[in-house]
């Protein structure tokens, strides 16, 4: 008698059962093609920064246009932060059953590189919570091992040590409190795990005067000091802490 084949789990079936049941709302709606946890709630205060990423326009040429110029402008035009992009999302692609989570994930660039290499029990889950983009990351997808989630990057519903890689890349600078963010990246990262920043470093231009405060007040995007990120993550006991800055942008990148 032949064996009776078992069906295989969607991604959004691997995602859904991945999620902390402890940390999740009442309902999730998946009708647009993602888990929505923000369904039901009300539109909270949002940043100048924070209302462009739920353009519809905006995330249409997000990846082809915006992203690619924006990113080379941290390096005044150089190439260093396209180089290092690249080195980022081959440190943490896993392998195999690897699991990865893609923080403010936009229209899912980096999450659908990060699942290039993973087997049938891989999974890599983007994670953001404007409409707009994670529509345009579901229009886009065509890797079999992603899935999209909405949810709020200050309260990350899974468990603790669940992924093998985390990032936040090109968006911790426009999430209010994005320290709390952190914390949260770093709870459900698994020991020997590897995380990944990309974000903005107070330079030259940012330390004249009322330049912080002023960007800071007008658009809501928020310029780390130098040592804020690698120095939080050491006192976390990060083994392995690197970092490299290019004009306005610094990576980090440290094992668990």
């Amino acid at each position: 008698m032949a064996r009776k084949r078992v069906r295989e789990r969607s991604p959004l079936e691997f995602l859904s059962d991945l999620l902390d049941p402890g940390r999740l709302p009442a309902s999730v709606d998946d009708s647009a093609g993602y888990l929505d946890l923000l369904a039901a709630q009300g539109s909270a205060e949002r940043s100048l920064a924070q209302v462009a990423m739920e353009n519809p326009v905006l995330a249409r040429i997000y990846e082809g246009l915006w992203r690619p110029m924006f990113t080379r402008a941290f390096s005044f035009g150089g190439p260093g932060t396209k180089r290092y992009t690249d080195r980022v999302l081959a440190e943490l692609s896993p392998s195999g059953a690897g699991l990865v989570l893609d923080v403010a994930c936009g229209p899912g660039l980096h999450t659908r590189a990060f699942a290039a290499n993973l087997g049938s029990d891989g999974l890599a889950v983007g994670l953001d919570v404007s409409v707009p983009m994670l529509t345009q990351a579901v229009r886009d997808s065509r890797a079999e091992r992603v899935a999209f989630l909405r949810a709020d990057a200050h309260a990350i519903p899974f468990a603790d040590k669940t992924f093998d890689s985390v990032s936040c890349l090109a968006a911790l600078y426009l999430i209010p409190a994005p320290h709390e963010v952190i914390e949260e990246m770093i709870r459900v990262l698994k020991p020997g795990g590897k995380l990944a920043i990309f974000t903005t470093v107070d330079e030259k231009l940012t330390r004249i005067p009322l330049v912080k405060p002023v960007l800071a007040a007008a658009s809501g995007i928020h310029i780390f000091g130098r040592d804020e990120i690698t120095a939080r993550l050491r006192r976390a006991g990060f083994a392995e802490v690197n970092q490299f800055i290019s004009g306005q942008g610094q990576f980090v990148i440290a094992t668990r």
